[in-house]
């Protein structure tokens, strides 16, 4: 009898063994961040971890989490939950069924983990429903150095007829802390990216747009999450993603009666439908993830390098000074004011001539924004030697040479909307709504990505000067509507839109690998890097307003680096909001950017043209610094004292560029202090103060020397008290 016991007992023993063995940790990691998930086949696979790397990973296996009353069940969190079981919050996944069935429940089916280059580890979890076959992968993509971890969904079934699909998230984030801070962006056009703190309260926080294009000019599919207390410079636990996706896009933040936080992101379901058909797969587009132990400072660097690297193209190549002809001329120009404003530019030092709109269109000239838009042929009449030969007088001048499209986009007085009605987003037989004089063309159509490649294609060999192009698009998605999707496949039509805008943007730079594309959208219509990833910059805002884009590219570069953030000088008053401010101040700001012009360059006269060739020259001895150095935030213009300061350091840390701004009338008894960030504390530095008009220098050490460990702890103070005022330094190791 005690034989058969102790068998008994080893049979067990093993069994338990070979129970405990079959669960797995599933870990996800860069050089200094780690996710970690357990999981066992046939079972939900649990998100356990997400922030800085720890030891003692094996602990995860045995980790309980307090029950739900009145069940078996405990509060623990699920990689990717989906619509059944006893999930009720918001789900990642939402499914019918060929049957009807609303439900699914997703288990472990089995993970792979490969090394993609030097930098790269991509680690695949494979889940599957425990009923139906529908299978979903989670795809991490681990960037090490960056410290940038990229999550997606892709989704596919052999279930008889179709499965509807009406929830598909990227991502599903949960957190579990006292309190949650969330930093998210709002605005409009000429005031993009605001940037706004709350903490969450229980229920669901909801951003998103339902635009389908220009889908980031309100919002942005992008946020800050703190843990317990308000976002930090320098300290505090922060979490951060981007969604990289051009079109509508859905982040809910569910504060559940656990006191977890559920982070869910990815495209937005509504009116969005996929009807998935067998074997068919269905991807979800990339959430880029980050997190920081120390503050929003570092997620800040984090995406910056990342995005240099990875999102954008050229992004280690030293981006140009650009004068843009929009605000010098509109549409109302001939050959010799542009020739005009090329001679003006090369003697300033700017380095590229872009041409605006308004150059196309001859039955339908474009000489507003109500005609010509879809016809790219050159007005004969504004410009009787076209656009060879304003590119080549360009280059003759040591100008490179760009020209604006907006190819996705057609005025109904066009030859092109004449002729291909079927082209056009509509709304069966409901009114086509215009918005800017103009319609949008059907992307979900393949003619359509055909035409828009074309006209690239077209423009850009009508010359081979042409190095830049600016893609503009004015409008959003009105009474939505393909004449070539299918009745039964229109909610589609959100999906296949961008995939069809990713198509162009493929084949555009697999044959023009070279070029530099502006991704312009009213401005800051597609701040985000889903299509950020094939464009060399982006047009932040049309408000050019000096103040205005301190508070729109302090928002902006939050996330996205500074070399791909156009920021130009404009005239005074401003034409968007009437502003006035000295051209010190003007430059001041767009010298923390990818500096341009957007003015017309006679204008500056006298001492002022003296200061602005003498301002670029001086942008050009700190573009490496800016471009592509570190960023330390020093004081926000969101604090209630309206001074606004930043630098950037160089990687080696040899140099660096502080700029500083009072935003208003500070009175005789205040004065701006500041303690310098991201030096060598054992090196000595040369303030040099840069912009400077004769006798106002505003820093009172200028041309002295000082050790890094100083202007850490004790700081400078400068002389910017007024409304406008404004100091550069260059910070140079000795």
């Amino acid at each position: 009898m005690r034989t058969v016991v102790f068998s008994i007992l080893f049979l067990l023993l093993i069994q338990i063994n070979i129970q405990g063995q079959s669960k797995e940790v599933i870990q996800v990691e860069t050089n200094d961040l780690t996710m970690i998930f357990t999981a066992s086949q046939n079972e939900k696979v649990i998100f356990q971890y997400w922030g800085n790397k720890l030891d003692g990973v094996s602990s995860f296996l045995d980790r309980k989490v307090k029950g739900q009353p009145d069940t078996n069940d405990d509060f623990i969190s699920q990689l990717y939950p989906a619509y059944g079981g006893r999930y009720y919050l918001n789900p990642a996944l939402k499914l019918t069924h060929d049957d009807g069935v609303l439900t699914s429940e997703l288990v472990y089916a089995g993970s792979r983990t490969k090394t993609l280059d030097s930098n790269k580890k991509e680690t695949v979890v494979s889940l599957k429903d425990k009923l139906y076959p529908v299978y979903v992968d989670i795809r991490f993509v681990a960037y090490q150095k960056e410290n940038i971890i990229t999550q997606s969904a892709t989704i596919y079934h052999n279930e008889k007829n179709t499965v509807k699909v009406e929830n598909f998230a990227s991502s599903y984030i949960p957190l579990h802390a006292e309190s949650y801070y969330l930093t998210h962006f709002n605005g409009t056009w000429a005031a993009e990216m605001q940037m706004e703190e709350e903490a969450l309260t229980h229920g669901i926080k909801v951003v998103e747009s339902k635009k389908g294009v220009r889908t980031t000019q309100s919002e942005n599919p992008s946020f800050i999450l703190s843990l317990n207390g308000p976002s930090k410079e320098d300290s505090g636990e922060v979490y951060a993603g981007s969604l990289a996706w051009s079109g509508n896009y859905k982040l809910s933040f569910e504060l559940d009666e656990t006191g977890k936080l559920g982070i869910t992101s990815g495209m937005n379901p509504f009116a969005s439908t996929f009807y998935l058909k067998p074997e068919q797969k269905l991807e979800a587009p990339e959430m880029v993830l980050t997190y920081s132990a120390n503050g929003i400072g570092q997620i800040s660097r984090n995406y910056h390098d990342w995005a240099r690297k990875y999102a954008m193209a050229h992004g280690d190549q030293l981006h140009p000074i650009i004068l843009n002809s929009w605000e010098g001329a509109y549409f109302t120009f001939d050959e010799k004011t542009i020739t005009d404003m090329m001679d003006n530019a090369a003697k300033f030092g700017v380095e590229m001539f872009v041409l605006d709109d308004g150059w196309f269109g001859n039955k339908y000239p474009r000489n507003g924004d109500n005609a010509g838009l879809g016809d790219w042929q050159t007005n004969k009449k504004k410009l009787p030697r076209g656009i060879p030969y304003l590119a080549d007088y360009a280059v003759n001048k040591g100008l490179k040479f760009g020209i604006w499209i907006e190819p996705e986009m057609v005025n109904p007085d066009s030859e092109l909307a004449k002729k291909h009605p079927e082209w056009i987003v509509k709304s069966g037989k409901r009114d086509i709504l215009p918005m800017r004089n103009q319609w949008l063309l059907d992307l979900s159509n393949p003619a359509v990505q055909d035409f828009v490649f074309k006209t690239f294609d077209d423009v850009v060999s009508m010359s081979p000067n042409i190095s830049y192009i600016k893609w503009d698009a004015n409008r959003h998605v009105d009474n939505v509507g393909s004449d070539y999707l299918p009745a039964s496949e229109q909610t589609h039509f959100w999906y296949e839109y961008v995939k069809g805008l990713y198509n162009v943007y493929e084949k555009i730079r697999a044959k023009y690998p070279d070029i530099q594309i502006q991704l312009c959208s009213s401005g800051g219509g597609r701040v985000e890097f889903g299509a950020l990833k094939y464009h060399d910059e982006f047009w932040a805002s049309d408000n050019t307003n000096a103040l205005d884009r301190i508070f729109i590219q302090y928002g902006t570069n939050l996330f996205f680096p500074a070399i791909a953030t156009g920021s130009h000088v404009s005239t005074s008053p401003n034409h968007q909001t009437g502003m006035m401010a000295p051209l010190k101040f003007r430059f001041d700001v767009a010298m923390s950017g990818r500096l341009g012009m957007e003015l017309q360059p006679k204008d500056i006269q006298g001492d002022e043209y003296e200061f602005a060739a003498n301002a670029i020259k001086d942008y050009k001895q700190i573009r490496p610094i800016v471009q592509l150095g570190d960023l330390y935030r020093l004081i926000s213009p969101y604090d209630k004292n309206d001074w606004a300061s930043h630098m950037y350091v160089s990687k080696d840390k040899k140099q660096s560029v502080l700029f500083a701004y009072s935003l208003k009338y500070h009175g005789r008894t205040t004065y701006f202090e500041t303690k310098l960030k991201g030096l060598d504390p054992t090196k000595n530095y040369k303030i040099t103060e840069l912009n400077v008009k004769p006798g106002q220098s505003s820093f009172y050490g200028n041309g002295q020397t000082f050790s890094g460990d100083y202007l850490m702890k004790a700081g400078i103070n400068l002389n910017i008290g007024n409304p406008f005022d404004s100091a550069v330094l260059l910070i140079s190791q000795e």
